[in-house]
């Protein structure tokens, strides 16, 4: 199992094989392979502040009170509601001699699961770029048709809507639009596809005046190239109970600098440097929920993008909000970094 470690790695190792494996969360085991807690990326900061150095080892820093199954125990309703309940990363499953058996989250509880509620609402998923940023993939096929390791990334995109209680699709498509069309069509599947044929690029927004005058609703409106693994029933009441015109999801993201940052007075004189600085973001991670109001501000057969239906409903007073997302609650598959990231997400 790549997401356990041993309890006499260090801190720095831990770190390594958390960015390596790609995720936020350990499992600790002994040198005979029986579990013993596990290490949080939270868990590895709280010690850092506290003065232990990359060297220090992880068996005086991980949570030893952290929540398993034994295998005799185990059922998915109730690591179900935990994982809901507790946002955890994970639940690791031990048999009667604290052997590690299985490792459970998010994706392997709920992968094939759908729910029993439809969400009266439909999905716009903007699939015309060319995806220059994941080259030479791009080449060859268009940007929803990359794998994660053997699965397109647009299976997995509408295995997160179906599972949502979505199965009503919309794509918008340009760049090498035959070859997604044939292979959508070609699926056995449970949703309803149409397609939206942009003559020349009409950029992140452009082709949604396609809906003007036709859809009085509230609707969903993705990018091609990102995974979000929230409850998006939960993002559409926020957007109602709101009232809003246009939600848009965003997520907290940390940014470090990779130089000593100098702080001077007057242009040139020094008074100290900050080593490393640190920033926090609201990232739009190019998922949004729009009520049918705002579509009449889209230009027909122009470029025009999502920043610019914003700043004209802006202008027109129209409500906006933000609804946040944690950072490992989404992924940015249109960059090979992000990428990298996602083959461990399957």
């Amino acid at each position: 199992m790549k997401r356990v470690i041993t309890f006499n790695k260090s801190i720095k190792q831990a770190i390594v094989k958390m960015n390596n494996v790609g995720t936020k969360c350990l499992v600790i085991l002994d040198k005979n392979s029986k579990f013993l807690g596990t290490l949080s990326d939270g868990d590895i900061r709280k010690s850092l502040i506290k003065g232990k150095d990359l060297k220090s080892p992880i068996k005086n820093i991980y949570n030893r009170k952290s929540k398993f199954f034994y295998q005799h125990q185990f059922s998915l309703e109730k690591a179900k509601k935990i994982l809901i309940k507790k946002n955890f990363d994970l639940i690791p499953l031990i048999d009667k001699n604290k052997k590690l058996v299985n490792i459970y989250d998010y994706t392997n509880i709920f992968k094939k699961e759908l729910p029993k509620q439809k969400l009266d609402t439909f999905a716009v998923i903007m699939s015309g770029g060319k995806g220059k940023r994941l080259e030479p993939f791009t080449k060859i096929l268009p940007k929803p048709l990359v794998p994660i390791k053997d699965t397109p990334i647009i299976d997995i995109i509408l295995e997160k809507f179906l599972f949502n209680g979505i199965n009503k699709f919309y794509f918008s498509v340009n760049y090498k639009s035959e070859i997604l069309k044939a292979y959508l069509r070609d699926q056995k599947k449970n949703y309803k596809v149409n397609f939206i044929e942009e003559k020349k690029p009409l950029g992140t927004a452009g082709s949604l005046s396609y809906f003007a005058n036709k859809k009085k609703t509230d609707f969903i409106v993705s990018n091609c190239d990102i995974i979000l693994k929230n409850n998006y029933s939960h993002i559409l009441n926020f957007h109602k109970k709101n009232k809003n015109d246009i939600t848009i999801v965003v997520s907290k993201k940390k940014f470090t600098l990779p130089y000593g940052s100098c702080n001077v007075l007057n242009g040139k004189e020094f008074i100290d440097i900050d080593e490393k600085p640190s920033f926090n973001f609201l990232i739009n991670t190019g998922f949004y929920i729009i009520n049918s109001n705002v579509l009449g501000l889209i230009p027909k057969n122009k470029e025009y993008d999502f920043t610019d239906l914003i700043s004209d409903s802006k202008k027109k007073n129209k409500k906006i909000f933000v609804y946040k997302v944690s950072d490992r609650d989404w992924i940015d598959i249109g960059q090979w970094s992000e990428y990298k990231k996602a083959l461990n997400y399957l």
